[in-house]
């Protein structure tokens, strides 16, 4: 007869697979699937998504996990861990109805269709009706998970709580705004001084004309420079780009790439291939277990945001691979390491978050929440999203939007119901600036290292400090283990006033 905690592990595994199945039917309609496929997809995807809402909810294994929840003082760290995530699964599953989640999957699948369109008219009314349901749907989602668990004491947001925790587990509104709030009081006045300067920086070294396919190649070049293992990971196009991580030994990743500007297909890729590390990164052992995986959102995106700014926008990095990327573009012929550090770090307002430079884009993330929290919060009606959005904008950034495409339409996270995500590319770029002080200071000469083209002593400590451990730890308590303090604005801070100091003189 199998042991309750052996059969709580086989019955995950199951419930993996099907998710892996899951994330590649997705994968593939982002980057493979016909137009046409579009409808048939989209009840596919609600077919497995109501399979897995099945197996998760089965009552079976309800009383199972609750079964070795009451016996966990019995148990070693590990399984004692591993039951507690098993049942936050579980509890979260069996709040909603099974014909939910399947409306769920399909609203998700025929809304990103409708996004893509309506981002490409440039019309923001084509999307609006979609998103209507979505926010429906998902503040459904959290009304049955506050009925069930109540609400944080003292929320003012119980129902976008609800939604942050998916991606956060634990984190609740009051402790984002404060943070947020701390990284907004520090950013907006820091962005005020820079553009009364009138210093404008030379961006030719990324701005003119540059063959998409010798991007490419470049940007590959740097991605396995990074160690990031192409045989066991791909890096595909799609008008998003995003990082799926089916298991440690089959990553997904796309990009984007625009002739005129190298920035956003260079900048873009190494983000996601900073996510592929990570997924490479997690222990395959644990892949099917309830253990297994990112320990939460924002870990997963200081991963992303350490290479993208902190490596691939750093001085030490171009020492190495500008000769390389003239290679690629002989036309930078001329150009010089400090010519090319000052074009990837300038400060400028601009419209599209994924563009966006180190010291703006959390702004873009502020607006959202802002806006996300509202909608979850029955306080912002869809209708008047583009006018919330466009004057959002003008007030943290200075800019209005010419259309939609470049306002409310430029995010694909509102088609797939992804609410509360947002706030978690933020907490990333804090946990980032945090991990790579405590990077350099354990790793000798770092940055020398860096400067030989040699990324993979920074891959091998974020491997053992980070990558590894999975869930076996909250992400609260993984952050201060590995940096020795808590989540906090005080090193982005530091980083981001020496690069202004430097950029213009302030």
């Amino acid at each position: 007869m199998m042991r309750p905690y052996d059969e709580l592990l086989l019955r995950f595994a199951e419930i993996r697979d099907l998710a892996a199945v899951q994330a590649l039917a997705a994968w593939d309609q982002e980057v493979m699937m016909p137009p046409g496929g579009a409808d048939a997809r989209a009840h596919a995807l609600a077919a497995l998504a109501g399979t897995v809402h099945e197996k998760s909810t089965d009552p079976q294994l309800a009383r199972l996990v609750e079964r070795l929840w009451r016996g966990r003082a019995r148990l070693s760290p590990l399984p004692r861990r591993q039951v507690e995530l098993a049942r936050r699964t579980v509890r979260k599953a069996r709040r909603i109805p099974s014909d939910l989640a399947r409306e769920l999957a399909l609203a998700e699948s025929r809304g990103l269709e409708t996004w893509r369109e309506a981002r490409r008219a440039k019309d923001w009314r084509r999307f609006a009706p979609a998103l209507a349901t979505m926010v429906r749907l998902k503040r459904r989602v959290a009304q049955l998970a506050v009925a069930a668990d109540g609400a944080p004491r003292g929320s003012r947001a119980p129902h976008y709580d609800a939604l942050l925790d998916d991606y956060e587990p634990g984190l609740t509104s009051a402790t984002l705004d404060a943070l947020l709030g701390e990284l907004q009081d520090f950013t907006v006045p820091l962005l005020h001084r820079v553009v009364a300067t009138r210093v404008r920086v030379d961006l030719s070294p990324f701005v003119g004309r540059f063959d998409v396919a010798a991007q490419r190649a470049f940007a590959r070049e740097v991605v396995e420079a990074m160690g990031l293992d192409l045989t066991r990971g791909r890096l595909d196009l799609s008008t998003h780009p995003f990082c799926s991580g089916l298991s440690p030994g089959d990553v997904r990743m796309t990009g984007r790439f625009a002739p005129g500007d190298l920035r956003g297909g260079l900048f873009g890729v190494i983000h996601e291939a900073g996510h592929g590390l990570y997924e490479q990164g997690l222990d395959p052992a644990r892949a099917r277990e309830p253990a297994g995986g990112a320990v939460s959102t924002a870990v997963h995106e200081s991963q992303s945001r350490l290479w993208e700014n902190l490596v691939a926008r750093s001085r030490p990095f171009w020492v190495h691979f500008l000769p390389r990327l003239k290679r690629h573009h002989p036309q930078l012929r001329g150009v010089g390491v400090g010519d090319v550090w000052r074009a990837a770090n300038a400060v400028q307002p601009s419209f599209i978050r994924v563009e966006a430079d180190e010291l703006t884009y959390n702004l873009h993330i502020v607006l959202r929440t802002e806006i996300e929290r509202d909608l979850i919060e029955g306080r912002q009606s869809v209708s008047d999203l583009p006018v919330r959005w466009n004057d959002g904008m003008a007030r943290l950034l200075g800019l209005r939007p010419r259309n939609d495409a470049e306002g409310v339409l430029q995010d694909i996270h509102w088609a797939m119901g992804l609410f509360g995500y947002f706030p978690t590319y933020s907490l990333g770029n804090l946990a980032a600036a945090q991990f790579m002080e405590a990077a350099r200071r354990d790793v000798r000469g770092l940055d020398h290292r860096i400067a030989q083209g040699n990324l993979r002593p920074l891959r091998e400590w974020l491997r053992e400090n980070v990558h590894r451990h999975d869930q076996l730890v909250p992400a609260d308590r993984l952050v201060r283990r590995v940096t020795g303090r808590p989540l906090g604005v005080e090193a982005f801070a530091r980083a981001q006033r020496a690069k202004v100091a430097e950029l213009y003189g302030i």
